[in-house]
């Protein structure tokens, strides 16, 4: 077993152990490139890999959550191959990471593990906070009757919007998503390069919708050869309750299906009831639930 930092070269096969371990999310090689070597101020990531015989068999990476006004946040992930699973590989990864980040000033650490990792946190001093819904829409089949666009409002891809408008309305719609810690310290710079840069976002499959000069809800989808993520998906305060939210995804889902886009998954938490209705009624079915947990270092 051998464990190093991360470098851009092992995105393939960093994505390959990624889609052995949770085939629902989606990461092309491209975006775990991006990753890897694009640092915003005060993240402080650290990237490693773990190998048996030279094969790159578990990924592991941390970093300071930046986007709160808490101080002392951080997020961890651990990634091993089913195949090399009880060997330690993931143990010896989850040491470096937690060493790194009480180095760095972390308070508190955040963790999602699936069902057959929540132990393995729970013995490294986690306790659990919240539960995360994964699902998915077969795109192969057909999809509910379009909702119709409201008076006012004009649907758009991403690319036919600017910069200040997409963070605008993702920061925005952003503070009410349920989580640990509020996402309202969102810096503009670090936005642009995390997402609106970020090789994963195919802004033309992303659907806004518009009213006047403003994004009045929107969608944002990520792409990985035939698979799609939606990254988020939402509302201004002002527009929520006209349906913005089921159209625009309705809108995306059709424009990946249209791009030979066969699977399309997302991820919601369990008190975000007004999308996860929504995700029901598009066809979306639930394919994993992960704990939440937290970690004061």
């Amino acid at each position: 077993m051998e464990i190093r930092p991360a470098r851009p070269d092992d995105a393939e096969a960093l994505a390959a152990v990624r889609r052995d371990v949770f085939p629902f999310a989606v990461m092309a090689p491209a975006t775990i490139a991006h990753l890897i070597t694009s640092e915003g101020a005060g993240e402080k990531p650290l990237h490693l890999v773990g190998l048996a015989d030279g094969q790159v068999v578990a990924w592991g990476s941390a970093s300071m959550n930046t986007w709160t006004s808490e101080q002392g946040q951080a997020g961890l992930n651990v990634h091993v191959h089913p195949d090399h699973r009880l060997q330690g590989i993931g143990g010896a990864l989850a040491e470096r990471l937690h060493e790194h980040l009480g180095e760095v000033g972390a308070i508190r650490v955040r963790v999602f593990a699936s069902p057959s990792g929540v132990e393995f946190a729970k013995r490294r001093g986690y306790d659990g906070s919240r539960q995360m819904h994964y699902s998915g829409v077969d795109l192969r089949q057909p999809l509910p009757e379009q909702p119709p666009t409201p008076d006012g409002i004009e649907l758009v891809g991403l690319d036919q919007v600017t910069a200040r408008q997409a963070y605008t309305a993702d920061t925005v719609a952003s503070r009410d998503e349920p989580g640990d810690s509020p996402i309202d310290a969102v810096d503009f710079d670090e936005w642009v390069r995390e997402i609106w840069e970020s090789p994963a976002l195919d802004k033309a499959l992303s659907v806004a919708a518009v009213a006047g000069a403003e994004i009045a809800s929107f969608t944002a989808v990520e792409t990985a050869g035939d698979r799609a993520w939606a990254g988020m998906t939402g509302t201004l305060p002002a527009y929520r309750g006209r349906g913005l939210a089921k159209l625009v995804k309705s809108v995306a889902l059709r424009r990946a299906a249209a791009a030979g886009i066969t699977g399309a998954f997302t991820s919601n938490d369990d008190e975000n009831g007004p999308m996860l209705a929504v995700n029901n009624w598009l066809g979306y079915r639930r394919v994993e639930t992960q704990t939440g947990l937290l970690r004061t270092l």
